[in-house]
C-alpha cells in the first residue's frame, strides 16, 4: 500500500513503479489518501486506470493510513511506502523471499537510497540513553558523530544483509500474522517514530526485523513534510516522547520528566537549526530525524 498526503506528481510515479514491479507476482495496491486536495490521486488514476483508493477521513497521520490499507488487503505480506519513492525492478521478489526462507521474520526493509545516488541509512539501531541523547543534540550539527554512526549504522557495509533494530517505515514489508499479532501501526502517533514503535513491538514478541539490500527504492526524503517544518519538528519530537513512556519501564521510569525537558529542548534547537539552514539558504532537514 501506498500512503498519500498531497504529494503531487510524485505519488504517479510511485505507484506506476509498484504496479510494474510484478517479480513476487501480481500487485493488490491500494493508496491509503489522507484527504488530499493537490489532485495526486487524479494523477495516479491517470498513470493506473482502476487504481484502488481508500479515502481515509481527513490527515490521520501515517499509522492509522497504514491500518485503514491492511484492513482492505488479503495478502500474507504487506508493503507500506511513502509516495516520495520509487520501487526498483525485482524488489518485490527479494523481500517476499525473505519471509519464505525465514519463518521467523516480521519486518524486512530495502535499501534505501537519495535521488542522488547515495545511501540513506534506513535501517538502525535502537539506541541506549546516552547514545540517544548524543546523538539528539550533536546530530543537529555534526551528522557524523560518534553517537550517530552508531545510531545510523554509518559503519556498516551497506551491501549486506544483516538483522537490525528497526528500519525506516517510508518502505517496509511486514509478514501480515506478526504485524496481527502485535496490533498493527500504534495509531496514537501521527507521523514519526510509528516505525520505531512497531519493529520494537516485533521483535518484542519474538520476530526478526532484517535489513535486505538486493531490494532497493529511490526516496525523495521529505518531500512532503518540508512544507511544513516546524509542524514536523514538533510531531516528531512528541511522538519520541510517546515512546519514551512506552520503553523506559520499572525504575527507569523515574527518567520520564528529565526525558521531557531533553525533548522540548532538542525540539527548540531543531527549529533553530532548521531557521539557520533556511536563512543560508539549504541545511539540513531536521523535521524528521534525530531525536533518538
Amino acid at each position: 500500500m501506498v500512503v498519500n498526503f498531497e504529494s503531487g506528481d510524485l505519488l504517479a510515479e510511485c505507484v506506476r513503479s509498484v504496479v510494474a514491479d510484478t517479480s513476487a507476482g501480481p500487485v493488490d495496491l491500494v493508496v491509503v489518501d489522507n484527504g488530499s486536495a493537490d489532485g495526486s490521486v487524479a494523477r495516479a488514476r491517470a498513470v493506473v486506470p482502476g487504481l484502488r483508493v481508500v479515502s481515509a477521513p481527513g490527515n490521520v497521520g501515517y499509522a492509522r493510513a497504514a491500518n485503514l490499507g491492511a484492513a482492505v488487503t488479503a495478502a500474507p505480506v504487506v508493503a507500506v511506502l511513502n509516495p516520495d519513492l520509487v520501487v526498483r525492478p525485482g524488489t518485490a521478489a527479494v523481500l517476499v523471499h525473505r519471509f519464505d526462507a525465514e519463518p521467523t521474520l516480521g519486518a524486512v526493509g530495502p535499501r534505501v537510497r537519495d535521488p542522488d545516488g547515495s545511501d540513506y541509512p534506513s535501517a538502525r539501531s535502537l539506541p541506549s540513553i546516552p547514545v540517544a541523547v548524543g546523538h539528539g543534540l550533536l546530530g543537529l550539527w555534526w551528522a557524523t558523530n560518534p553517537f550517530t554512526a552508531r545510531y545510523r549504522q554509518l559503519d556498516a557495509d551497506p551491501d549486506r544483509a544483516r538483522p537490525v533494530d528497526w528500519v525506516s517505515g517510508a518502505a517496509i514489508w511486514l509478514r501480515r500474522s506478526v504485524l496481527d499479532a502485535v496490533g498493527g501501526w500504534d495509531e496514537r502517533y501521527f507521523m514519526y517514530v510509528e516505525d520505531v514503535d512497531l519493529c520494537w513491538r516485533i521483535r518484542t514478541a519474538g520476530f526478526g526485523v532484517a535489513y535486505e539490500p538486493a531490494g532497493e527504492v529511490v526516496h525523495v526524503q521529505g518531500a512532503v513534510t518540508r512544507r511544513r517544518p516546524y509542524r514536523m519538528i514538533l510531531e516528531h519530537h512528541r511522538s519520541a516522547w510517546r515512546f519514551a513512556k512506552r520503553r523506559l519501564r520499572g525504575a527507569r521510569r523515574v527518567l520520564l520528566p528529565l526525558a521531557a525537558v531533553y525533548f522540548a529542548i532538542r525540539a527548540v534547537l531543531a527549529m533553530a537549526a532548521h531557521a539557520v539552514g533556511a536563512t543560508r539558504g539549504g541545511g539540513r532537514d531536521h523535521s524528521g530525524d534525530g531525536a533518538g
